[in-house]
């Protein structure tokens, strides 16, 4: 029980949930300005505007950065396994969601020839560059305000 305490009482975790958080925020409310309605579903998904696992990265590593050392071997590879996800979120993950966008449309046209039952594939699973980018800035921002302002 201990270490769950110090764990959610750290800085470290409190600024990266809190940049998670906010990005996840920010998809429903994009969300909402796009389609009107609330969809709860865009905190927990994955894809959209902004990237919240670049943002959850990004401050896990620049949050260790400011609490260890900028040359660190703990930041390194924090910021090592950052660029790996945000890499993948924005290459591996997006072309796997074009892909599926396209399956999805070759099954649209095989269902209007011959009965076969329509089961989609999930199509919003990678990010755009943009996407990422944003969801980086907002975790370097959240890490600087907690290390800067919060505590």
């Amino acid at each position: 029980m201990k270490v769950l305490k110090a764990i959610i009482l750290s800085k470290i975790f409190c600024a990266t949930f809190t940049a998670w958080a906010l990005a996840q925020g920010i998809k429903v409310l994009i969300y909402y300005i796009n389609y009107h309605k609330i969809d709860f579903r865009r905190l927990v998904g994955s894809g959209g505007m902004p990237s919240s696992h670049s943002a959850f990265v990004s401050c896990l590593a620049t949050t260790i950065g400011l609490e260890t050392s900028w040359n660190s071997p703990v930041f390194l590879l924090a910021l090592g396994m950052a660029l790996i996800i945000m890499s993948d979120a924005a290459g591996v993950r997006r072309a796997a969601g074009q892909q599926a966008k396209i399956l999805n449309l070759i099954m649209e046209d095989l269902y209007q020839s011959r009965p076969i039952p329509p089961q989609r594939l999930k199509e919003l699973l990678g990010h755009t560059p943009v996407q990422v980018l944003v969801g980086a800035v907002i975790g370097v921002a959240i890490a600087i305000l907690f290390y800067r302002v919060i505590f």
